[in-house]
């Protein structure tokens, strides 16, 4: 049995290298479609997002808290409020709402 495990890494080293090595091996040249740029610039973003929203959620005692912590960030992002304004309103948003709850 342990001759698998020493597959399973092998495999998953192959497969990460390709995915990272490939890219670079076959397009040599600057890339001058523009649905594809705009594609691989917002795909860090939407990485980030799609890990952080369900942890978001999840981290509190009840979704509804996490979820108007949630809104409540989402809007004061929008109006400019700066990252430190927006991570400490939201933990006050997700305190009152828990202690509202219970």
């Amino acid at each position: 049995m342990q001759h698998n495990t020493y597959i399973y890494i092998f495999i998953m080293a192959a497969v990460t290298l390709l995915i990272r090595v490939l890219p670079l091996t076959l397009i040599r040249k600057k890339i001058t479609n523009v649905t594809l740029r705009s594609f691989l610039y917002y795909v860090p973003y939407v990485t980030l997002a799609v890990m952080t929203f369900p942890a978001i959620l999840e981290a509190t005692g009840s979704i509804w808290s996490g979820l108007a912590a949630l809104v409540a960030g989402c809007l004061l992002a929008f109006f400019g409020v700066s990252l430190f304004g927006v991570a400490v309103c939201s933990c006050v948003v997700v305190f009152v709402i828990e202690l509202i709850i219970l």
